[in-house]
This record gives structure tokens, sequence and C-alpha cells, in this order.
């Protein structure tokens, strides 16, 4: 068979792109809701269950059945489980096996109604797939990665979930360099079918824990939820950086309060700015966790 050249086979995968059929794929929302999206947290199997107590402790919630399984393409075994409170989802694993790269650096898994779609999908918004379409336990998965180096997990179910809404959405919190903030932005706004809500040039630098310098910082939604990018020159105290998802809570005080209770560790006060207060929580097994409570006045704004 002859051999396409280069010019003429780039020509052929433009033409197929432009089809009908492959318009109107790229224009499907793969997203379900935001309640089907977890952050991912892996702990130390002793610390598990130590850390589903203290998290549920400071949010409210339950938790699925543990069990024991191989979720990632190469052996493997890990206890999981879902932990769902109102204000987010967490898929938490303890490994009991070394865990298989490039597991453990993805920071969260977006439900969609088509992994093959959204692997297209996704490819096409700018991402590269640094783990090709898998089986698990209950679906199939795949890794993808962003622009400036953000790896997210896709997940597709055997069995559609049924899962109450959120109370309040989380923040999917993704820092990323200058360079490639607008690039990240672009792609992901492309893929989530999203729109960017805000975007303020010179927010406060009291988000990332440096009040008296200023950020970029770019808040987007869609069907998969809520995204803060936070554009930084990489100068960041400890704890911020860590932590991957920030959750709205009503009473910053009263959880504050069950977290301290449940043994969580309150890394940072809480410091008011903009359009909220927020502190920076660690729980068991070292998950770093932001949390944050809207003021009533912008709360009345949104409603």
């Amino acid at each position: 068979m002859k051999q396409l050249s280069k010019p003429i086979l780039l020509l052929a995968i433009a033409a197929l792109l432009s089809s009908p059929v492959a318009a109107k794929q790229m224009k499907q929302v793969v997203a379900v809701a935001p309640q089907y999206d977890t952050t991912h947290v892996y702990v130390a199997p002793e610390e598990v269950d130590k850390f589903a107590t203290s998290f549920l402790a400071t949010f409210g919630g339950r938790s699925t059945k543990q069990v024991v399984a191989t979720v990632t393409p190469t052996p493997s075994r890990t206890t999981s489980q879902l932990l769902q409170t109102p204000v987010g989802t967490v898929s938490l694993f303890g490994f009991k096996t070394p865990i298989p790269y490039p597991f453990g650096a993805e920071r969260n898994g977006y439900l969609v109604s088509d992994i093959d779609l959204a692997v297209k999908q996704a490819r096409a918004a700018g991402a590269s797939v640094v783990v090709s379409t898998f089986p698990d336990p209950i679906g199939r998965d795949a890794v993808v990665q962003w622009p400036g180096g953000v790896n997210m997990q896709l997940y597709w179910h055997t069995t559609k979930p049924d899962y109450a809404a959120f109370e309040t959405i989380p923040e999917n919190r993704v820092y990323v360099p200058a360079d490639r903030a607008d690039a990240f932005v672009r792609s992901f706004v492309a893929f989530s079918h999203g729109k960017v809500v805000s975007e303020l040039a010179k927010a406060s630098g009291a988000e990332i824990g440096r009040p008296d310098a200023s950020i970029k910082r770019v808040r987007i939604e869609s069907a998969f939820g809520k995204m803060v990018v936070l554009v930084t020159d990489g100068h960041l105290p400890y704890p911020y950086g860590r932590e991957t998802t920030g959750y709205e809570v009503a009473d910053l005080a009263a959880t504050l309060s069950k977290a301290k209770a449940a043994g969580v560790t309150v890394l940072t006060d809480p410091v008011r700015f903009e359009d909220r207060t927020a502190a920076m929580l660690q729980f068991s097994g070292g998950y770093v966790a932001e949390i944050h409570a809207i003021t009533a006045k912008h709360a009345a704004m949104a409603k």
C-alpha cells in the first residue's frame, strides 16, 4: 500500500475533522455534573480510616463501602472508597503496593458520558493523553495532561451513578506558570464547554499567602463544576500550591471548630480578601485543603 506524504496526510486528517459528524462530536458535552467529580487523595494504608473519619467529621456526609481493587492498568492493589459530603467528594486510595507511574500525580477525576469521545475532545483541545484508556472494576479511565503540566483523570462508569447534588460546589484549584496560563485556560474551556466567569489581572495575593503581592486569577465554570486558575511566579509559602481543592462552607468558624475537634491541623488562620474568608487545613495522611466561606454581600449578589 502506498504511503501518503505528510502534507496529504494532514489534509486528510483536517478533512475528517471538518466533517459534520466530527464537528457534532466536538460540540457534544461529555461532562455529567459536579457531584460526580472527585478529588483524588492518596494516603498510606494505615492512615485511610483516620483520614476518612476526620474528613467526614469536618464536612459531614458518608463513605461508600471500602473495597480492595486494582485501579491502574498495570498490577497494583489499593483500598478504594468514596467520601461523599455536601461540599465535595473524595476518591480515597490507600495503596498496599507501590503506586504505578504516573498515578498519584493526577489531582482529580471527572466523570464523562463517553470516555472515547472525551479523550478525543481532550486531545483536540490541546491535552496530552499520558495514560491511554484502560478498564477498571466499574468502568474505563484515562489520564490526560493539560498545558502547564496539570494531570486529570477521566472516568466512565458501566452503570450510571446517581448522586445527590452538592450544597456548594467545590473549586478545583489549579496553579500554573504565567507562560502556560493562557494555553491552559483556552484548552480547558474548550474541552469542558465552560466559560470564564471572572478574570483579574491583579487579584489579592492573600489567596496564596502573599498579601503584599498580586496575582492573576481566572475563575471558570462548566458542567464539571468550578475551577480557579492561580497564575503565579512560583514563590509560594507553604502550604499554598499543595492543595488541589477549595471547599465552600456556610460557616467557616463552625467548620474549623469541627476540624480541630477531629484532629485536623489548621495550617493558616482565616484570611479575608475580596469575596471570601479562607483558611488552609491538613488532614490525617497529609492531605491539604483550602476551605472558604463567601461573604454575605457577595453570596447575596450571586443569588
